[in-house]
C-alpha cells in the first residue's frame, strides 16, 4: 500500500529532480481531455471516437457489415484526421524532440487551437449537431487528438500515453508480483485510468445534462492551463527535459 500511494503521489506531485520532472501530471491532465472529447464525439456526433482509434476500426467493420447506427464516412474521417494530426505531431517531434518541454508546449498549442475551433463549431451548430457541422467537428477533434498522441509518444513518460489504456490495464495485472513480475506500477497506471474515467464521466454529464459545448469548453480550459505551464517549461535545461532513448 505504501508503494502504491508513493506512486500516486509521485505521478501527481513529482519532484523536478525526478526522471520526468513535471511532465507526469501534465500528461494526466491530457488524459482527462481524452475522456472529455471522446464522450462528446460518441454521444453527440454518433458512434465515432476522435481519440480511441481502436474503437473506430471496430466501428468501421460494423458499418461495412451494415450494422445500424454506424457510419463508414464518420469512421474514415476520424481515422484520416487522426493520422493527419499524428503527422503534425510527428513533425513537431522531429523539430523539438530533443527538448520534451518545448515539444509538449508546441503540441499543446496546436491542440488547443483545434479545440478552440471545435468550441466555435459546436456553438454554431446548436443541439443536436446538424449534418453540416458533424464532419468538421470530427475532423478538428480527431486531428487534435492525433497531435496529442504523437507528442505523448515522443515525450515517452511510462504508462502515460494519454489515449490508450488497454496496455495500461494489462500491465497492472501482467506485471504484478502475483505472477512473479517486477511490480505493476499500479499507482501511476490507476491514476491514468482514473483520469480517463473522470473525463468521460464529466464529459457525458455535461453533454446529457447541461449543454453539448460544455465538455469541449472544459477540455479547452484544461489544455490552456497545460499550455501555460509547458510554455515556461520550454526554457528549462533540466535533465528531465532531455529526450529519452
Amino acid at each position: 500500500m505504501h508503494t502504491f500511494l508513493t506512486e500516486v503521489r509521485q505521478t501527481l506531485f513529482p519532484t523536478r529532480s525526478g526522471r520526468d520532472g513535471p511532465l507526469p501530471p501534465l500528461l494526466v491532465a491530457m488524459t482527462l481531455v481524452t475522456g472529455l472529447v471522446d464522450a462528446f464525439s460518441y454521444l453527440v456526433l454518433g458512434h465515432v471516437f476522435v481519440a480511441n482509434m481502436t474503437g473506430n476500426v471496430v466501428f468501421l467493420g460494423f458499418a461495412l457489415a451494415g450494422a445500424p447506427g454506424f457510419s463508414i464516412g464518420a469512421s474514415v474521417v476520424a481515422l484520416a484526421s487522426f493520422c493527419l494530426g499524428a503527422l503534425v505531431g510527428g513533425q513537431a517531434g522531429k523539430r523539438y524532440g530533443a527538448h520534451r518541454g518545448r515539444l509538449l508546449s508546441t503540441a499543446t498549442a496546436v491542440e488547443a487551437a483545434l479545440l478552440g475551433a471545435s468550441v466555435v463549431l459546436a456553438s454554431l451548430s446548436g443541439s443536436p449537431v446538424t449534418a453540416g457541422f458533424r464532419y468538421p467537428l470530427i475532423f478538428v477533434l480527431a486531428t487534435a487528438m492525433g497531435v496529442q498522441n504523437a507528442a505523448a509518444r515522443q515525450v515517452a513518460v511510462p504508462d502515460l500515453t494519454t489515449t490508450v489504456l488497454t496496455l495500461t490495464i494489462t500491465g497492472i495485472v501482467a506485471d504484478s508480483t502475483i505472477v512473479g513480475g517486477k511490480g505493476s506500477r499500479s499507482g501511476r497506471r490507476l491514476v491514468a485510468i482514473t483520469a480517463m474515467l473522470v473525463g468521460a464521466l464529466v464529459g457525458a454529464a455535461s453533454v446529457l445534462h447541461v449543454h453539448i459545448v460544455l465538455a469541449l469548453v472544459i477540455a479547452l480550459v484544461v489544455l490552456v492551463v497545460v499550455g501555460v505551464i509547458t510554455f515556461g517549461m520550454g526554457r528549462s535545461e533540466s535533465d528531465w527535459a532531455k529526450a529519452r532513448e
